[in-house]
């Protein structure tokens, strides 16, 4: 057993989603991205700079509490090298969101300029939040937010249309439906989504997924994945030292965890579903997914 070979999602809400977008980006000044700080690079849009015409950017990334901290500072670095202001952010502690209307001021304070030049003052600054599904869009407008609450499940595409947010600083925040695209083409991409739950479950196959997991996890975070589970070396690596077959370090995991059926068996599906939710609770400790490149 091994990772998915092929995952496919065809939202029906996207072609709608891209005309809304189109429709209301005359009125937006800035857009921010939110990114999940464990999957920066998969979970990006590659669409939203033909969808945001230009406009200028920001990058969030989220979650970070959950992710390797000497990554998420080189994908700072990164992000910024390619002229895009990037903040660390968490919202479910709230850590680094005090930054974020310091950066949108920042970022457009020539444009703030202009505006006073004309009498425009204290002009609200209108900004779009973009992000693929289950990206914390909805939690990052609750933390800053004082006109109302947006709608938050932790599950991919929750909020289903356009709504406006009032926030202090001046800030007027929109929030848009989760968009990912069509068809993905790079299925490394696919699986990195799946694995912290962008993708839908019901329409995977969990086993294969958590086996994909496994062989990541082993091969560069070993010693987090030995002492949740209390692996033995033996079992976290073949003897060539190579990382262990997917399916033989779920059976190992299960194992360790009494799931056991009739005959002494590992009850892989159910050891599966435990190890996706572990790690995408953060309970096997700081994760990144991709290193920047």
């Amino acid at each position: 057993m091994g990772a998915p070979d092929s995952i496919q999602w065809f939202p029906g809400h996207m072609t709608r989603t891209r005309r809304k977008m189109a429709e209301i980006m005359p009125l937006i000044d800035l857009v921010t991205e939110i990114r999940d700080a464990r999957i920066p690079y998969s979970s990006r849009n590659p669409e939203l700079d033909a969808l945001t015409q230009g406009k200028p950017r920001i990058c969030l990334l989220n979650k970070t509490d959950m992710a390797d901290e000497n990554a998420t500072r080189g994908w700072i670095a990164c992000l910024e090298r390619e002229g895009v202001p990037a903040l660390p952010i968490d919202c479910k502690s709230g850590r680094g969101i005090g930054g974020f209307v310091p950066l949108v001021r920042q970022v457009l304070r020539e444009q703030i300029e202009r505006w006073k030049a004309k009498g425009m003052v204290n002009r609200p600054l209108h900004v779009l939040v973009a992000g693929i599904p289950n990206s914390g869009k909805s939690s990052f407008i609750n933390r800053l937010s004082k006109g109302g609450r947006a709608k938050v499940e932790d599950r991919p595409g929750v909020t289903r249309g356009n709504q406006w947010f009032t926030v202090e600083g001046g800030l007027l925040l929109l929030d848009t439906p989760g968009v990912l695209w069509p068809k993905f083409e790079d299925q490394t991409v696919a699986r990195h989504l799946a694995y912290t739950g962008a993708i839908r479950d019901q329409i995977l196959d969990c086993e294969e997924l958590a086996c994909g997991l496994l062989t990541l996890l082993a091969r560069d975070y070993g010693p987090l994945l030995q002492a949740r589970y209390k692996l033995s070396d033996s079992e976290i690596a073949l003897p060539e030292g190579e990382p262990a077959a997917g399916w033989e370090l779920l059976q190992a995991v299960g194992r360790r965890r009494g799931m056991l059926i009739s005959g002494g068996e590992v009850d892989t599906e159910r050891a599966a579903v435990m190890l996706l939710d572990e790690f995408r609770g953060g309970k096997l400790g700081r994760i990144t997914l991709e290193q920047p490149q």
